[in-house]
């Protein structure tokens, strides 16, 4: 990481599928350990080391400094506040907090590693980054090792010019208002813990950590007596290590989250983790136990996600978007069945498709078995059967199958057939995403299929592609004669409405669906990902009715470019807008086996020309691009969203050999700007970014389509 980044930014730190995370990084009680949270949990985190004079205890600036009522205070009625402690502990003096000063600190993240360096003190955060095993094949050791519901943290202390003890701590006050905190060694035999209730704990080896609970950090830091380390009023919990002299000193900690029973409703699931582990307790125990596997497998993803062709701000874009896709996702079991979800960030609606779609490349890369598992999720629960319209004519014609927006929200699966999100009569943002969704499923089965040569998988969804392939040229038109490959009937589920795209917050240049430019071309790399499955399947006239298609979407594509050699946001009427995301379905080819559609001189160059062409126009300023250098994806929008920028990155570069200062260098330095900037920085990564201001998508996880950069080597 460049030395000049900021420092202090939110990222998350998750086990993977726990839908759990420790967020750290801004000033303040910005932070904290969270399960299921649209937010951070916003508890103070005490990370500190005593001064080498022993005077104070120097803190790392994850608290609030001072003020706040005294909790004791009412426990303490007609007596001055604190008068009944301070008899006992007159003697006692506490140590000093004292925050490093911010030129003290230093921080370098990678996918795995967050290390933080100030003084004498390091703090390493390792959260796991590595494949998971498919759980219907998977070795038990192997899985465990994957899906542990922990993060590891260690500290070294460098007390080699020091000749007497140091007292290093780490702790956090427990927010949850249904559940104590408690000391996790009454429970856990060979350790020493502090934890809140049975779902979020920190815990040590016994015997390089002392535990100890209290109303504050002073209070804890104040105990002469052993005995009331195991105060259980209070609701801070820290664990305090012992750096010998004269030495360098190393602790290791495990953060652990735990859900118990129930986890959701709609359909009742709990965590796949929960078939490994009983309690709390033994994922705190697992994880320390494995620690030197566990860091390994971090060390190694952080070799694997630091390329050497990448640049520092990509490396950094690309570690702290993984890390935030994790904190999203959640690996549950019903009926004995794992079911994958990853939740939307702070509207944590579970699989939604168009993100899905996007996440797909990241997780073919480690685990290509969820994206079966979600693909056939959506088939059997949430697809459905409708009727078509010509906007303004109430007639209906034959539609067919396509897929939900999401599966739910908020822990609870919406009903078969229904999304939590889409409504009907509307035109904008809540209304029905039928083709797209559609063209979602099919592509995310053809990558599927090319990315895992899972014949079986295809042979036995045939069919379904069959229904795919007529209901998407049902969309287009009723009258064969009529049909251009673009989507021009609306779904019956609008019921008067309109559908709209993935982009429900822009304007019309990309939130409508009808004859929408950046919809046509991921419609055609459908076409061509169905005829290639078709052919090699031997069925020749869905091949044939499927390369159809696709040439007509690329000719209705390419009659539209104006004189300029730009095209059109929409491609019907006289729109004004340009769009940068119009490239965006050129990303498919390459992963469904049809990377010679992507010829410049092939079948379809006309298309792949003029998409070049549009690309190198709209890449100015005042129409696709920022005064700071950072992409704006529609010239009549403010709206930005960095997940699509890296995917269209990505296609500038590999698919149309665009490079440049205004596509790679410049346009990542202002993307970076906008995360760590002060007031973005709390939601750890976002995705909606209005001028750079992180207004919508936050917490987010699609933002791993920075995966599609290793690919460029």
């Amino acid at each position: 990481m460049e030395p000049d980044k900021p420092t202090f930014y939110n990222a998350h730190h998750s086990p993977i599928g726990a839908f759990a995370t420790f967020t750290l990084g801004c000033k303040g009680a910005t932070g904290g350990l969270g399960i299921e949270l649209a937010q951070p949990a916003n508890q103070p985190i005490y990370i500190g080391l005593q001064s080498s004079d022993g005077a104070s205890l120097d803190m790392l600036p994850f608290y609030e400094s001072g003020g706040g009522e005294d909790p004791a205070a009412r426990f303490q009625v007609e007596q001055a506040p604190g008068e009944g402690i301070k008899e006992q502990w007159d003697a006692v003096s506490s140590l000093t907090l004292r925050p490093f000063r911010d030129e003290e600190i230093h921080r370098n993240m990678a996918a795995s590693s967050d290390v933080w360096r100030a003084g004498d003190l390091l703090v390493r955060v390792i959260s796991p980054v590595m494949p998971i095993p498919d759980p219907d094949t998977a070795d038990a050791d192997q899985f465990k090792l994957a899906i542990v519901p922990a993060v590891l943290v260690e500290f070294e202390v460098d007390n080699r010019a020091c000749d007497h003890e140091r007292k290093a701590v780490f702790g956090y006050v427990g927010t949850d208002p249904y559940s104590a905190m408690r000391r996790l060694d009454d429970t856990l035999p060979g350790f020493a813990g502090v934890g809140q209730g049975t779902h979020t704990a920190l815990a040590a080896a016994r015997g390089t950590a002392v535990s100890a609970l209290g109303f504050s950090i002073d209070d804890i830091l104040s105990i002469h007596l052993p005995q009331n380390c195991q105060f259980g009023l209070g609701a801070t919990g820290l664990l305090t290590v012992t750096a010998s002299p004269r030495c360098v000193s190393t602790f290791r900690f495990a953060i652990c989250f735990f859900r118990h029973g129930c986890a959701t409703a709609g359909l009742s699931t709990n965590y796949l983790y929960s078939r490994y582990f009983a309690n709390i307790e033994e994922v705190a125990a697992f994880a320390l136990n494995h620690f030197d596997q566990l860091r390994q497998r971090g060390d190694e993803a952080d070799r694997r996600f630091s390329a050497a062709h990448l640049s520092d701000d990509q490396r950094w874009m690309l570690a702290h978007s993984i890390r935030s896709y994790y904190g999203s996702t959640q690996l549950l079991q019903h009926d004995g069945k794992a079911l994958w979800v990853v939740n939307e960030g702070e509207y944590r609606m579970m699989n939604t498709f168009d993100l899905t779609v996007d996440q797909l490349f990241y997780e073919m890369m480690l685990n290509p078995w969820t994206v079966k598992n979600v693909v056939d999720q959506f088939v059997d629960r949430y697809s459905y059967e409708d009727e078509v319209t010509e906007p303004g004519d109430a007639v209906r014609h034959p539609g067919g199958i396509s897929f939900t927006h999401d599966m739910g929200v908020g822990n609870v699966f919406s009903r078969p057939g229904y999304s939590s999100y889409e409504k009907f009569g509307l035109r904008g943002c809540f209304s029905h995403m039928t083709h797209e969704q559609l063209v979602n499923w099919i592509l995310c089965a053809a990558v599927y299929v090319e990315g895992t040569k899972d014949e079986a998988w295809c042979i036995g969804h045939l069919n379904m592609l069959e229904s795919c392939l007529t209901s998407m040229v049902n969309r287009d038109h009723y009258l064969e004669e009529h049909r251009n490959g673009v989507m021009s009937l609306e779904s019956t589920r609008t019921t008067g409405g309109a559908e709209i795209t993935t982009y429900d917050s822009l304007d019309e240049s990309l939130g409508q669906a009808r004859a929408n430019g950046y919809l046509a071309v991921k419609c055609w790399a459908a076409y061509v990902a169905l005829r290639h499955i078709f052919t090699r399947h031997g069925l020749a006239a869905q091949a044939e009715r499927a390369h159809t298609q696709a040439v007509r979407c690329a000719n209705t594509i390419t009659s539209a470019v104006t004189k300029n050699g730009e095209l059109p946001a929409l491609l019907e009427g006289d729109h004004p807008s340009r769009i940068i995301p119009v490239i965006e379905g050129l990303v498919f080819p390459k992963h469904t086996g049809c990377e010679d559609a992507l010829n410049a001189g092939g079948e379809f160059a006309g298309l792949i020309n003029a998409l070049g062409r549009h690309l190198r126009s709209v890449l100015v300023p005042n129409v696709c691009l920022f005064d700071d250098g950072g992409w704006k994806l529609s010239s009549t929008a403010k709206n930005s969203w960095l997940s699509k920028i890296y995917l269209c990155q990505h296609v500038a570069r590999a698919v149309l050999g665009i490079d440049g200062d205004e596509v790679t260098s410049r346009a990542d330095r202002a993307h970076v700007a906008w995360l760590t900037e002060e007031k973005n920085g709390y939601w750890a990564w976002s995705d909606q970014m209005v001028a750079g201001v992180a207004m919508a998508s936050r917490y987010y996880p699609r933002g791993v389509t920075a995966c599609l950069w290793l690919n460029e080597e």
